[in-house]
């Protein structure tokens, strides 16, 4: 007995079932790196691994400052003038795929780190003011850097680094607006004004006097990158190394145990943070000319006739699509955090996350570090090093606020 042929198979839904079929599968071979890819891949691990070494040794530089400036570094060496030319061409392809796709993947993983009680034991004041410092924080870099007349995007992802996570945000909100060729520079800048607060903020609070909790509230709403965050805190034990070392110690696990914790309430604005940057790349470049042939993926006519020197977010995706209203990655991270809510995942399971999370991160900043040009870095080393400044000083100012309020006045806490 002969089956039947199905004749919706050849049929309109029959084809468009097989070209979603035929799509889904090209964009899951997307996802894994080709052979090009595994110099870069290798190298990139290599990197990590002496940045780990180094970071216990040298415990007040945080492993992922590291990567980045073991990125940058190795870039700029290996690297010619172009990114076809020079020695360091062969690991590109490997740089750009753990700087893209290993840093979507640790940020969904950087889900699991948010405990929501821990969140919610601040109370509404102190969830009210730790927000409070990211829009006063996002929104004052921006101007700023606005008023510096930086290029591009940076003004975006620079306000992401610093009112957010730093290096992760950039990242992420770069991805999500479609922008990754303008977060090199941001990148730089987050990383050393992050750097520059694990020493400035325990020498300012010599001054200010602040306790132990009140100062780790500032450091949490203040510094940028989770690791810079960690190294900071624990620096708090020197404020009471005149007493005894159990008081010393005490000191620095209060002050870390609250820095952690208004920090990772400021990871928990990425996602939003994404979803709107996306949002506002598709709405610029659809309203820019041509946008509605990129859109449709067409090719544009035109595109050196626009006097505007600061381009229309562009997407990831080949081909002129605009960037997804949602993207994946911020779908996961919110569906991490809600795993972790649930409190069914065993701690061991967590253990493990946080070090794939930490090295897939650690991969992925090392990426970005090799695209920044450090050339580039130096010659608008004037308007964007002063913007970075002024951001620094207005965030750490408006965590002070915040620590504050928290500590419902009382800088003593």
């Amino acid at each position: 007995m002969t089956s039947r042929p199905d004749p919706a198979a050849d049929g309109p839904r029959g084809r468009a079932g097989a070209r979603g079929r035929a799509s889904l599968r090209r964009q899951l071979r997307a996802l894994l790196p080709g052979p090009a890819a595994l110099p870069g891949l290798a190298g990139a691990g290599v990197v990590v691994a002496l940045a780990f070494v180094a970071a216990a040794a040298l415990p007040a530089i945080p492993a992922m400052t590291l990567c980045v400036a073991a990125g940058a570094v190795l870039g700029n060496v290996l690297r010619g003038r172009g990114r076809s030319s020079g020695p360091g061409a062969a690991l590109s392809p490997g740089m750009d795929y753990a700087g893209t796709l290993l840093m979507r993947a640790g940020i969904v993983l950087l889900g699991l780190q948010l405990v929501l009680a821990d969140v919610a034991a601040l109370g509404l004041v102190g969830i009210t003011a730790v927000l409070g410092v990211v829009v006063v924080a996002f929104a004052g870099t921006w101007a700023t850097a606005k008023a510096l007349r930086l290029p591009g995007d940076q003004p975006t992802l620079l306000a992401a680094g610093f009112s957010i996570c730093g290096a992760s945000a950039i990242g992420a909100v770069s991805q999500a607006r479609g922008t990754a060729r303008d977060a090199s520079i941001p990148l730089a800048l987050v990383t050393l004004c992050g750097t520059l607060s694990i020493a400035a903020l325990p020498l300012l609070n010599t001054v200010l006097g602040l306790g132990p909790e009140t100062f780790g509230h500032w450091v949490g709403a203040s510094v940028h990158d989770v690791g810079q965050v960690v190294a900071t805190a624990d620096i708090a034990d020197a404020a009471a190394q005149a007493g005894s070392a159990q008081a010393a110690a005490t000191a620095g696990t209060t002050a870390l145990a609250a820095a952690v914790v208004v920090k990772l309430l400021r990871v928990l604005a990425l996602a939003p943070l994404a979803m709107l940057g996306a949002w506002s790349a598709r709405r610029s470049a659809s309203g820019a000319p041509g946008g509605a042939a990129r859109a449709a993926g067409a090719p544009v006519a035109s595109a050196s006739a626009r006097p505007d020197p600061e381009p229309v977010p562009a997407a990831p995706a080949a081909g002129g699509s605009l960037p997804p209203l949602v993207p994946g990655f911020v779908v996961g991270f919110a569906l991490m955090v809600a795993a972790r809510a649930t409190g069914l995942l065993p701690e061991a399971v967590l253990e493990i996350a946080q070090v794939v999370q930490e090295l897939l991160l650690g991969a992925a900043l090392v990426g970005l570090g090799y695209a920044i040009d450090l050339r580039a870095l130096v010659g608008s080393a004037g308007r964007a090093t002063a913007a970075a400044l002024i951001a620094w000083i207005v965030v750490a100012l408006a965590g002070l606020g915040a620590a504050a309020l928290i500590s419902n006045g009382s800088f003593m806490v």
